[in-house]
């Protein structure tokens, strides 16, 4: 099914209704994995044509998203990464974990942006950050889709490291599923239990009496805030 290919629509509107001279794309991967970090990629690509091809990295066949990863990350101004541990996770919860992972990446790059596209409805920025918030942004804008392609690539490219350079990982498929929940992580969980690179606050230990009581509680968004000097103030 051909899709329409992202464009600078929402950055010339934020350059135009803002005065940002510089605006950064970010999208986030791992959200919904049972293992691994979260990982935020920033992406500034000034107003420059992209490389053929880009769009919602999930829309791209693994080879040749890896293929046009190595392309961007010549092509891009500028781009950085940041990642949010599965302790921090646990610890935080998603929202607030997302935030730090999305503030490392920002706060990495050369030049702080002026201006932010978040990938999706909910801004878990928040400020100081100016964020323009756009559904589907991996697929509509430019340097959403080039952080989206990157993040992606990379996260994938640490899950197979962490199986091929860990026994405790072995067997567990993260070079296929990147810390998704596909059947052979599935497996491999139920007989052998969690390993320290999993999510051990997350509901899917419920489901397995000889590890559940490995699950991890998860403290309330206000204690987090408390804790953290009212600074991560997010629904979890």
């Amino acid at each position: 099914m051909p899709y329409e290919p992202p464009t600078h629509t929402v950055e010339r509107s934020l350059r135009a209704t803002t005065g940002a001279k510089t605006v950064a794309g970010v999208d986030e991967v791992g959200r919904g994995a049972w293992a691994g970090p979260v990982t935020v990629c920033a992406a500034v690509t000034g107003l420059r044509r992209p490389p053929d091809g880009l769009t919602d990295s999930k829309l791209i066949s693994p080879k040749r998203r890896t293929e046009l990863a190595s392309v961007l990350e010549g092509w891009v101004t500028s781009h950085a990464l940041g990642h949010s541990s599965p302790e921090e996770i646990d610890a935080l919860g998603m929202t607030a974990a997302l935030r730090l992972a999305a503030v490392r990446a920002l706060e990495a790059l050369p030049v702080r942006p002026d201006a932010v596209i978040l990938d999706g409805k909910h801004d878990y920025l928040g400020p100081p950050w100016h964020v323009r918030t756009v559904i589907k942004g991996d697929q509509s804008c430019i340097a959403v889709a080039a952080a989206s392609v990157i993040a992606k690539v990379r996260r994938d490219a640490m899950m197979a490291e962490l199986e091929a350079g860990s026994d405790e990982c072995a067997g567990f498929g993260f070079a296929a599923n990147a810390g998704y929940p596909s059947p052979v992580h599935q497996a491999a969980l139920a007989e052998r239990g969690p390993t320290a690179h999993h999510r051990v606050s997350w509901a899917y230990l419920d489901a397995l009496p000889q590890w559940r009581h490995l699950k991890k509680t998860r403290p309330s968004a206000e204690a987090v805030a408390l804790e953290s000097g009212g600074q991560l103030g997010f629904d979890f």
